[in-house]
């Protein structure tokens, strides 16, 4: 699967939230999601360009992986695996044990939105700010799927310069 996704900074985001309604956008869910991001011993995913994180949200642990992203028309695109976990901390200790290292936490509140079979998160991120995420997976064609994620872009006001760092990467860099 590929995870086709443009993130933008914000500074309206409640138009934005409105403009996803009168579209017909649904509103899914708003969740604390509190990411712990690893790194592995036998390589620098910093140099690689991967990412395993663990994702608490609302009571659901999502370990993940992601590998090098890549660029469509100005919209990311890595490859993306997740398996649900039962236990947080279990998973954290058999990284650990295995050599793996804690490299960051980002919590951020998340309102998730759907529309058609786009994903829409509207980001309050500890430290950095308020962004636009709007996501498409897909199997194929990742060149229609970047143009769609454009078209929807456009039609909700959600304009600016266009981040293609993770919100770890964008964290790191301000320490």
């Amino acid at each position: 699967m590929l995870e086709i996704e443009i993130k933008v900074r914000v500074s309206h985001m409640d138009e934005i939230k409105d403009r996803i309604l009168t579209i017909g956008g649904q509103h899914s869910e708003t969740v604390i999601e509190e990411d712990r991001y690893y790194n592995a011993p036998h390589r620098d995913f910093a140099v690689t360009d991967e990412a395993l994180r663990v994702r608490n949200a609302g009571g659901k642990i999502i370990l993940t992986y992601k590998g090098p992203k890549n660029t469509v028309m100005g919209s990311k695109i890595r490859e993306e695996y997740n398996i649900h976990l039962d236990n947080a901390e279990t998973c954290d200790s058999i990284l650990k044990n295995l050599g793996f290292r804690t490299v960051a936490h980002v919590r951020k509140l998340r309102e998730y939105y759907t529309y058609q079979d786009f994903s829409i998160a509207l980001d309050k991120v500890d430290h950095l700010g308020e962004f636009v995420e709007i996501e498409l997976i897909t199997e194929n064609n990742a060149e229609k799927a970047a143009k769609r994620v454009d078209e929807l872009a456009e039609k909700l006001g959600v304009a600016g310069e266009r981040i293609s760092i993770s919100y770890l990467e964008l964290l790191l860099s301000t320490h």
